[in-house]
């Protein structure tokens, strides 16, 4: 193989999976290479890229992660070093070794072997990377049914998307009113996050839930907070955002006095928790961050709940409004408002008194639009000031993505478990005639392939692009999807 012959991730992990090498396996040092098992392929965005592996280095047999480079350079250049998921890492995997080395170290220290494949993959098994391959590239997503989407009638297409668009939002209503018993459930056993599942699953799945158990304030506003936080979090940190909202959780929080200092003993708690927060920083800035520590210092006694490091947290490939500092200090704002400000009866409120959906839509989604101020107007990160002024914390279109997401399914819930069909019904009108602010590269991709752009402008249909992109399009399931059926039968 030539080393400058580039291939995409994809097919070096193609190559991996089925084991197509044209020798038997050594590492960079020479170490003879046996994989009993090549480990299972993580669809996670964090972490290695096989999990649970088996494999025989020499005379000592290892199981656990193998994480795939291009090059050797790569493992630090992407932050592997530093980062706490790799560190079961047992053997490391690059196309190239250009720097000659035998090693990795994971963040503890720890010696990792490295494979250099430019000398065990046949050329006939290499596809050259193109554009469509780079996860950079701008080039939209080809659907298998794009070339002969002509054949079928529109209506076909547009009610399989309202379908899809319908399932998507029933199964965000299931998935709230699931963890909506965990909570009641938890809260009776007197347990605190995190449980072992297959402890809580056997009750849990036995316990008839009744009307009345659900009257509890508390776990409403906590149903409320995690999802929100989870919403904040976008696709890289949606799971660790929900996590500190599990962990940071109200019951805590509301143990915190309620003063002028409130939103900073907020702000402490939860980048301290989260990892983010450092303990040291620039002169010019050490007032803001000094603050937080020494409030810190005083409340820590009051947790003892999980802590969260900052290698965890995703921050490179976002746009810097889409940092995590930036959304936990705009879900900050949010959590006032569900404790001191009775967020959630403002919303079944304005459901129940505004008629004109217009106005209804404005008036719920502006309170999730989150102005920025004082040190957060100024800096993306800790330690470094921005060059241009934030406006907002929460803007208009994830203030959009908020209420979509997680305030229709949440009052649709509702309504339904306090048996108010009439509320419930109007949520599902304002779900099915909604025009989202929406600026979604999967959606946008949907639409051009189904020659249907145009009608995702409103959002069940946009919804249901989603639902057909992540369920069949994505996973060659062609022939399961209420389309693809029509087109290739």
């Amino acid at each position: 193989m030539q080393s400058s012959q580039k291939i995409s991730e994809k097919k070096i992990h193609q190559i991996w999976a089925h084991q197509n090498f044209t020798n038997e396996l050594k590492t960079f040092s020479g170490e003879e290479i046996e994989v009993l098992f090549p480990g299972e392929y993580n669809n996670d965005e964090t972490g290695p890229d096989f999990k649970h592996a088996r494999i025989k280095l020499g005379n000592l047999t290892f199981i656990g992660d193998v994480e795939i480079d291009q090059d050797y350079s790569d493992w630090k250049r992407h932050g592997h070093n530093i980062n706490r998921n790799y560190n079961k890492t047992i053997l490391h995997i690059c196309v190239t070794n250009n720097l000659k080395q035998n090693y990795v170290y994971t963040s503890d220290g720890r010696k990792v072997q490295s494979l250099s494949l430019e000398n065990f993959i046949s050329i006939d098994e290499i596809e050259p990377m193109n554009m469509s391959n780079s996860k950079s590239s701008d080039k939209n997503f080809e659907l298998r049914c794009s070339s002969e989407i002509n054949s079928i009638d529109k209506k076909i297409i547009e009610n399989a998307l309202l379908n899809y668009g319908l399932k998507r939002f029933e199964n965000k209503c299931s998935n709230v009113f699931t963890r909506l018993k965990e909570l009641k459930f938890l809260n009776d056993l007197k347990l605190n996050e995190p449980v072992i599942r297959y402890e809580l699953t056997q009750e849990f799945n036995n316990k008839v839930f009744l009307q009345s158990e659900f009257r509890d304030k508390e776990i409403w506003k906590q149903l409320l907070y995690e999802f929100i936080f989870e919403a904040l979090g976008y696709s890289k940190n949606k799971k660790i955002m929900q996590k500190l909202a599990q962990n940071v959780n109200l019951k805590f929080i509301s143990k915190i006095n309620l003063d002028e200092k409130f939103q900073l003993k907020l702000e402490s708690i939860l980048f301290k928790i989260s990892g983010l927060l450092p303990e040291n920083i620039s002169s010019d800035e050490e007032n803001y961050v000094r603050n937080l520590n020494e409030i810190w210092n005083q409340e820590k006694q009051n947790y003892d709940g999980k802590y969260f490091d900052e290698t965890q947290w995703h921050f490179l490939g976002q746009r810097p409004q889409n940092f995590p500092t930036i959304r936990i200090a705009g879900g900050i704002k949010i959590i006032e408002a569900i404790l001191n400000h009775n967020l959630i009866g403002h919303l079944i409120r304005k459901f129940s008194e505004i008629k004109k959906e217009a106005v209804l839509i404005n008036s719920i989604r502006s309170l999730f639009v989150i102005k920025a101020n004082g040190y957060w107007a100024e800096h993306y990160v800790f330690d470094k000031k921005s060059n241009i002024k934030l406006n907002y914390l929460i803007g208009v279109s994830r203030a959009d993505e908020i209420f979509v997401n997680v305030i229709l399914p949440f009052l649709s819930v509702y309504f339904e478990v306090f048996g108010n069909h009439n509320l419930s019904k109007k949520v599902l009108k304002i779900y099915n005639e909604y025009e989202q602010k929406l600026d979604n590269k999967i959606v946008r991709d949907v639409a051009h392939g189904l020659n249907s752009v145009g009608i995702e402008k409103k959002t069940i249909y946009a919804q249901g692009m989603i639902e057909a992109f992540r369920n069949y399009c994505s996973k060659n399931k062609c022939l399961e999807c209420e389309i693809g059926k029509t087109i290739f039968n």
